[in-house]
C-alpha cells in the first residue's frame, strides 16, 4: 500500500509520504538577465501556443520589426523553464521547457533549477497546473497575473532526484508516442478533407452524370463544364450589400447580429448568430438575412481568409450582419441555397481570389472583385440533385473526420490525466 500525506492544497490534495513540499523560490532561481546591445548574437525564442515548448522564432518573416526593442529581451539558458504569468485567463499555453540558448521577451518569467532539481519534471508539473488552471486561479488583477514574488511562494512537491528523472523520462517517452499518434491522425484528417473537396469540386463544376458532354468554360481554373450549363459573372446573378458598421456601444444587446466568425466557421449560416446589436428598422431592411443569401468575408490579415462563404438556409427575422462581410442575394429561382453552399465554399474559387486580390496592409475584397467572380449555373432542378449527391457523399467523409478528431481529443485527455498521475506521485517509480 502506498503511503501518502495530506497537503490541504485543492489541486494536489495528497502526495507520497517521502516527497517534500516547499515553495518555488526554494527550488528555482528567478533570472532576468537583459541581453543589451548584443541581441544580434542570440537566437530569438518564443513560447509556443501549440504546446511545443520554447521554440526558435522565425525572424525572416518578421523582417526585423522588433529589432529596436530586443535589447530589453532577457537571456534564456537550456533546461530553464519559461512561464507566461500574465493574461493567464486568455493565454493558450503558459509554460515551456527551453532546449536552446537565446533571448525572449522579458514579460515572461524565467526560472532556473537549483541543485537536485530536474527541470523537465517541473516542466511537466507546471504543464499539469496549466491544464487544471490552478496557477490561473491564483492570479490577481484585471490581467490575471502572478508576480514573481507570488509565484515564488507557490508550493510544489519535491520527489527524490532519481524519481524526478524517472518520471520525466517516462512522460517524455509517452508524450513522443502520443505526438506521433496525433500527427498521423491529423495527416489522415487532411487527406479526408482533400477527398471531401475533390467530391465537391467535381460535382459543382462537372455535375454528377459521368456520361454528360462537356464544353470549354473559357475559364482556366474552371476547365470544362457540362454543355447545357451557363457561366455568368456574379454581378449578373443578384445584388451585393456591405454590412453594418456601428460603434461598440451598440453591441451586446438588441437584435441578432452575424459577425466574421459566424461566416468563416460555417458552410451553412447558423440560425443563432454569435452577436447582438441595437439596430434600427432601416438597418434591418438594408442588411437583412434571408434564405438563399450568401455571405463572404471581406477583410483579413491574410488572403486565405478572404471570400470565405456561408449560405443562409433559413431567413433570420430582424437580423443584420457585420461590415467585415459582403452579402450576395441571388436573383429569385437562379440559385438553390444547397448548391450555393458547396459552390461558393469550393476550394477552386481560392485560385481566383488569390490571383486577383490586392494587399496593402490588410487583405480586402471589394464588391467589384466579388461581382467579377464566375458562377457556373446548372438548371435549378440539377442544382438540387447535385446538393443531395454531395451531402450524401460528404456525410461519410465527415463522419470519418469527426471520429479521427474525437480520437485526438481522447488521447489528449489521456495525456493530461497521465501527466497528473505521474507528477503527483500516483504512479510508482517501478511502474515507470
Amino acid at each position: 500500500m502506498k503511503h501518502t500525506y495530506k497537503t490541504y492544497i485543492p489541486w494536489m490534495p495528497e502526495l507520497p509520504s517521502h516527497w517534500k513540499l516547499e515553495r518555488v523560490k526554494n527550488y528555482f532561481n528567478f533570472s532576468c538577465e537583459v541581453v543589451g546591445e548584443n541581441y544580434n548574437d542570440f537566437k530569438v525564442l518564443s513560447l509556443s501556443v501549440k504546446g511545443n515548448g520554447v521554440i526558435v522564432r522565425d525572424m525572416e518573416s518578421r523582417k526585423g520589426k522588433h529589432s529596436l526593442s530586443m535589447d530589453k529581451y532577457m537571456i534564456i539558458q537550456p533546461n530553464s523553464i519559461v512561464l507566461c504569468l500574465f493574461d493567464m485567463d486568455v493565454t493558450p499555453r503558459i509554460v515551456g521547457h527551453c532546449e536552446n540558448e537565446g533571448i525572449i521577451t522579458s514579460a515572461y518569467t524565467n526560472i532556473i533549477p537549483k541543485k537536485n532539481i530536474h527541470s523537465k519534471f517541473y516542466y511537466y508539473f507546471f504543464l499539469q497546473q496549466d491544464y487544471n488552471k490552478s496557477l490561473m486561479v491564483q492570479g490577481t488583477g484585471v490581467r490575471t497575473t502572478l508576480t514573481n514574488s507570488q509565484f515564488g511562494a507557490v508550493k510544489i512537491p519535491l520527489p527524490p532526484l532519481e524519481e524526478q528523472i524517472a518520471i520525466a523520462n517516462y512522460l517524455d517517452r509517452q508524450s513522443k508516442k502520443i505526438k506521433h499518434f496525433i500527427r498521423k491522425k491529423q495527416a489522415f484528417i487532411e487527406l479526408l478533407k482533400e477527398q471531401r473537396q475533390a467530391v465537391i469540386s467535381r460535382a459543382v463544376t462537372k455535375g454528377i452524370n459521368p456520361d454528360i458532354t462537356l464544353k470549354d468554360s473559357g475559364i482556366q481554373w474552371l476547365g470544362d463544364i457540362p454543355e447545357h450549363w451557363e457561366v455568368r459573372k456574379l454581378r449578373y446573378c443578384g445584388q451585393c450589400q456591405n454590412g453594418l458598421n456601428k460603434g461598440g456601444e451598440f453591441f451586446g444587446k438588441g437584435f441578432p447580429f452575424f459577425g466574421y466568425g459566424d461566416i468563416y466557421n460555417n458552410e451553412i449560416l447558423p440560425q443563432i448568430p454569435s452577436g447582438l446589436v441595437e439596430s434600427t428598422e432601416e438597418e434591418q431592411a438594408n442588411c437583412s438575412v434571408e434564405k438563399g443569401d450568401v455571405f463572404f468575408t471581406r477583410t483579413s490579415e491574410i488572403v486565405d481568409e478572404i471570400a470565405i462563404a456561408s449560405t443562409c438556409h433559413q431567413t433570420i427575422p430582424n437580423a443584420t450582419f457585420s461590415g467585415f462581410l459582403i452579402r450576395f442575394r441571388p436573383t429569385e429561382n437562379l440559385l438553390f441555397e444547397g448548391y450555393s453552399t458547396y459552390y461558393f465554399r469550393n476550394e477552386l474559387l481560392r485560385e481566383y481570389f488569390v490571383k486577383e486580390m490586392n494587399i496593402i496592409t490588410r487583405a480586402s475584397m471589394s464588391q467589384d472583385l466579388l461581382k467579377s467572380l464566375p458562377i457556373v449555373l446548372p438548371p435549378i432542378e440539377e442544382q438540387v440533385m447535385i446538393y443531395n449527391y454531395i451531402k450524401t457523399e460528404t456525410a461519410k467523409i465527415d463522419q470519418a473526420i469527426a471520429k479521427a478528431e474525437k480520437e485526438i481529443e481522447l488521447i489528449k485527455e489521456y495525456r493530461e490525466a497521465m501527466i497528473a498521475e505521474a507528477v503527483l506521485g500516483k504512479l510508482k517509480v517501478s511502474e515507470l
